[in-house]
């Protein structure tokens, strides 16, 4: 593991450390799931296996344990992330907008010149070098990093003492454990990518699976040797690897193990488990009938009191396999009830530690729905995201749904003040502490909240909201069915004054974080050549 520079640790110099014992903190970041596909939101409608809107109850995810969670704790009604997945983890790890961190949108993002000369993606961590993780090690915490990275440059630097990721980089194409990957190579001057499972042509983008028999990498794990290595690592681990191998469990395997090794060294934790669930991924138990799909999970079963869960057995080769009823079938509630299920198994593990009572757990998610808001600036589609928040040892009187306004960069503030860590003064950041809001009888957290997608803003207030395309909407009324079917405002001169008003104030925040044409990346460095202005409504200009 490097070690953190001095000078970001003399910036992160405790400001008055709680002398108590420290709470311990999971962070579930789903993938690519709006609020309205959890059915606390109460939406009318959500994502069908086909991304079509569907309003049939049997696509809708049942979830006994989150919804406990939600009403025993509390749940966000109006949160938000950035529109799509790189900017908004690139938002919660730092706390920081855009403007600052230069993650635009996938794809769009702002170069520096590296140590070698070459012109590449500024990583965060030189970009906004304070994160969450380095917040946790200052103020003594253990860190684990799960799940799905979506991360340049080095994974070491950004906080986290270990990590467990699914499938790791692209570029880690010497995987000698599986064949679940996509492959390419030109052929009489055409890109082609294949399946090496079967051989054959795809027609999707390139990626590894993350699923079943998944790519696996560790970080620093302290059974094997170097920063980073494949999994499985052990002849242990080799022989009980296969095809009934889901990427999800093995996380969670190396994340209990994280922990109960940090109670053991009566150390508190941080989890930073960030799910593929959610996530569409090449089906490669139906490489020919269903490509691209939300790929079906194990079967679990809620009998009112307890998940049980069925042990997968899948059979077969070569794009022809069997998986004897063992696999859900294919769709987003499939995921949303596995992410209530993994939920369940962290609650099970953290009453066995006896530690239920000492941990605060936050479930969100980083964009909309696939196929529905992911990539979207229109209304709130595309960044209307999930948002629960369990604290079971912390006298709070914010229960069950709270009709406030809160954004994904909050989480960063928020985790220095239950950490007890002071953020320079001079280090900005876009986030506000939600914690006294929460702890105490404050009847609202803020007053707006932003977002981004490339040159195009995104902001909403409590009446109003303008999105991305430069509509603005009254959100001053009843919640829509949809969470999404507010009124248009056509002319903002014919709203109600107090729409105006607060309109008003909405346009004097934006241009302070309107710096996409002039300060695109790091200082000095233009736009890349390559990024797609096209896909953008708004234009130099």
């Amino acid at each position: 593991m490097k070690k953190m520079s001095s000078l970001l640790a003399c910036a992160l110099m405790s400001g008055g450390l709680l002398a108590e014992k420290k709470p311990n903190i999971i962070i579930y970041f789903a993938d690519d799931i709006s609020a309205r596909e959890f059915p606390i939101y109460g939406s009318d409608v959500w994502i069908g296996p086909d991304k079509e809107d569907s309003r049939d109850p049997k696509h809708l995810a049942a979830t006994p344990v989150m919804d406990r969670l939600a009403h025993e704790g509390c749940w966000v009604k109006t949160a938000w992330a950035a529109t799509v997945c790189s900017p908004s983890r690139a938002m919660m790890m730092t706390g920081r907008f855009a403007h600052l961190h230069k993650w635009w949108h996938n794809g769009d993002k702002g170069v520096y010149v590296d140590a070698e000369g070459k012109r590449s993606t500024w990583p965060l961590y030189e970009s906004s070098p304070i994160h969450l993780g380095h917040l946790a090690q200052q103020a003594g915490y253990g860190t684990y990093w799960a799940g799905k990275t979506q991360m340049t440059g080095d994974l070491t630097r950004y906080g986290y003492d270990e990590g467990c990721f699914t499938p790791g980089n692209l570029s880690d194409k010497d995987n000698p454990y599986t064949d679940f990957k996509l492959i390419q190579k030109k052929e009489n001057g055409e890109r082609i990518i294949s399946n090496a499972d079967t051989g054959k042509p795809v027609d999707t983008y390139l990626q590894h699976g993350w699923y079943w028999y998944p790519h696996i990498r560790l970080m620093n794990d302290p059974a094997a040797p170097g920063e980073m290595s494949w999994w499985p690592n052990s002849p242990e681990s080799e022989a009980d690897f296969g095809l009934h191998t889901y990427g999800p469990d093995v996380e969670l395997d190396f994340v209990f193990n994280f922990m109960e090794r940090q109670q053991e060294a009566d150390k508190p934790f941080l989890i930073y488990h960030t799910t593929h669930l959610g996530h569409a991924g090449f089906d490669w138990f139906n490489p020919e009938t269903k490509g691209q799909c939300w790929v079906g999970t194990p079967v679990v079963k809620w009998d009112g009191e307890r998940y049980h869960r069925t042990e997968p057995k899948i059979t077969g080769d070569d794009g022809v396999y069997e998986t004897n009823n063992t696999v859900t079938e294919d769709g987003m509630h499939s995921h949303v009830e596995y992410i209530d299920y993994q939920i369940w198994c962290y609650l099970e593990k953290l009453k066995a530690m006896g530690l239920e009572k000492d941990t605060i757990i936050i479930i969100a998610a980083d964009n909309g729905t696939g196929g529905y808001g992911k990539g979207i600036s229109e209304g709130q589609k595309g960044t209307h995201v999930p948002f629960i928040l369990y604290a079971p040892g912390v006298e709070s009187t914010k229960t069950g749904e709270q009709d406030i306004l809160l954004n994904i960069s909050d989480v960063f503030p928020t985790l220095a003040e239950i950490m007890g860590v002071e953020i320079p003064t001079d280090y900005e950041i876009n986030g506000e502490s939600f914690w006294p809001w929460f702890t105490t009888d404050r009847e609202q957290h803020r007053d707006w909240i932003y977002a981004y997608r490339g040159p195009e803003q995104l902001i909403r207030g409590h009446r109003v909201m303008k999105d991305g395309q430069d509509v603005w909407w009254d959100v001053s009324g009843e919640e829509p069915a949809d969470l999404i079917s507010y009124p248009v405002i056509k002319k903002l001169k014919k709203t109600s004054p107090e729409n105006q008003a607060e309109a008003k104030a909405l346009q004097k925040i934006l241009p302070r974080f309107d710096n996409y044409f002039t300060e695109h990346g790091a200082p000095g460095m233009k736009r890349p050549a390559n990024v797609n202005m096209k896909k953008y409504r708004r234009k130099e200009g």
